[in-house]
């Protein structure tokens, strides 16, 4: 069975539905758990990459490279580089990726209340 997520992501359905749609632009960036999940730990603190894995238990290196490389080009986390042995990397939350605490927040409050 095909979900109504997978059958919306087509770019063709992109460009319909995000065309003049905020509600729906909004989704399109972070409308899946790993993104959502990836700014809610931002929001406290930054993090390194294998402290966001760990948070997100079970999410695969290359799932979650790929969310944040996604996050950081819409402007919604940072990334910084420390030199060492090894490098260190570390991501932080921008103003932009702010914005979305309120969101973050109102999921949290429905999930205690009804979930």
């Amino acid at each position: 069975m095909v979900s109504l997520y997978t059958m919306l992501r087509t770019p063709r359905q992109r460009r319909i539905i995000c065309k003049d749609c905020p509600v729906a632009k909004a989704a399109d960036l972070v409308g899946d758990s790993c993104s959502l999940l990836i700014v809610r730990d931002l929001i406290s603190n930054p993090r390194r990459f294998g402290e966001l894995q760990d948070s997100l238990h079970g999410i695969s290196s290359r799932t979650l490279t790929k969310k944040l490389q996604l996050l950081e080009e819409n402007g919604l986390i940072a990334r910084k580089e420390f030199r060492g042995k090894p490098p260190v990397v570390r991501y932080s939350i921008t103003a932009k990726g702010k914005g979305l605490t309120g969101v973050i927040e109102a999921m949290r409050s429905y999930g205690i209340a009804h979930l």
